[in-house]
């Protein structure tokens, strides 16, 4: 989808597959809630096309494209009960009442809120309320569902319950789902497709394990997921061991050239007397000093400082010593040249 609003340009040219969940995320402001509200018909571009199942609904109004949404702030009808919020699509639609209330029931049964069906909005916790917009959006039936950001008000341990729940009900119904997110672990968790969006322009579209260890940009790498950014000359200061594997030839390239790596495959050696148990071919860092720390429940995240320059490592065990050797393996670090993924022969 390319479409243009105002003064605000967007490049989103993407495809959602019939069936999928995909997140799209990105920094404030790149344009990830436009997209939404384009999709939706709140907004309406001066230039563009959105395809749905084949057909380009630019002209189609609000309440015939078949998409539902919900919002932040879940925009529940504050006078009627759940029972009555979940049913108000339908008795648009003009459902009999027979079969409002037996569909009323069975996305109470889908979303866990049986009992509830009584209470009024502000009855009902931040979760509750959610469930109850989800609910309602999928009493329309739509071809397409819109989240956009549902569970950012909530506390950190009920959105890592929801965001289950969310991916539950999707396998259930299979209805195509589209959700903004500017949560990295949130998306990497329950979604099939990434979107990966910067300044209103799709960066990388893929999979949670194509974004995360393949990104082909240096914001894509930095911005989903922590990781360790170096100037691709120090690699002539460090160490390069090639006890096995293949060799590894240094190529400078003109232009901001750097290297990038994920703290999780950095390996420590705290016992001078020993070498790094690494048989691959590595770059290693000796006499990195350790300057901080912190334990993280399932690992130590260890901060490290070699020839002025910041490395972060995660490890099983705290380090013993106050200087260290490092070691990554070639092939896990990843080159970029002005920003952008090099690309090797």
């Amino acid at each position: 989808m390319k479409a243009s609003y105002q003064d605000f340009r967007l490049d989103a040219a993407f495809s959602v597959q019939e069936g999928e969940l995909a997140c799209i995320i990105g920094p404030s402001g790149c344009g990830k809630s436009t997209t939404l509200q384009l999709i939706a018909g709140l907004i309406t571009p001066e230039e563009g096309s959105i395809i749905l199942n084949g057909n380009d609904i630019m002209q189609t109004p609000v309440h015939e494209r078949q998409i539902a949404m919900v919002f932040q702030d879940y925009a529940l009808f504050p006078h009627m009960n759940v029972a009555q919020n979940i049913a108000y699509p339908m008795k648009l639609r003009k459902v009999p009442k027979e079969k409002r209330l037996e569909e009323v029931n069975r996305l109470l049964s889908l979303v866990s809120m049986t009992e509830y069906q009584k209470r009024k909005p502000q009855e009902l916790s931040g979760g509750e309320r959610q469930r109850v917009a989800l609910a309602r959006a999928l009493a329309s039936q739509p071809q397409l569902l819109l989240l956009d950001e549902p569970l950012s008000a909530l506390d950190a341990k009920l959105r890592k319950h929801l965001r289950s729940e969310i991916r539950r009900i999707h396998e259930e119904t299979g209805i195509t789902t589209l959700y903004v997110t500017h949560d990295q672990e949130e998306a990497l968790a329950i979604a099939d497709t990434i979107i990966v969006m910067q300044g209103g322009k799709v960066e990388q579209v893929g999979s949670g394990e194509e974004i995360y260890h393949s990104p082909n940009s240096l914001f894509v790498a930095t911005f989903m997921g922590e990781g360790n950014t170096l100037p691709y000359n120090i690699i002539p200061r460090s160490v390069i061991s090639q006890m096995g594997g293949n060799g590894f030839l240094f190529k400078p390239l003109e232009g901001k050239h750097t290297i990038f790596f994920r703290p999780e495959h950095v390996i420590i050696q705290d016992d001078e007397t020993l070498p790094l148990p690494e048989f691959f071919t590595h770059l290693e860092f000796r006499d990195a000093q350790v300057v901080g720390c912190e334990f993280q429940g399932d690992h130590f995240r260890i901060s490290l400082l070699w020839e002025g320059h910041q490395i972060i490592a995660h490890a099983e065990e705290r380090p013993r010593t106050a200087k260290v050797r490092l070691g990554i393996r070639i092939e896990k670090i990843r080159e970029f040249l002005n920003g952008q993924l090099v690309i090797k022969n």
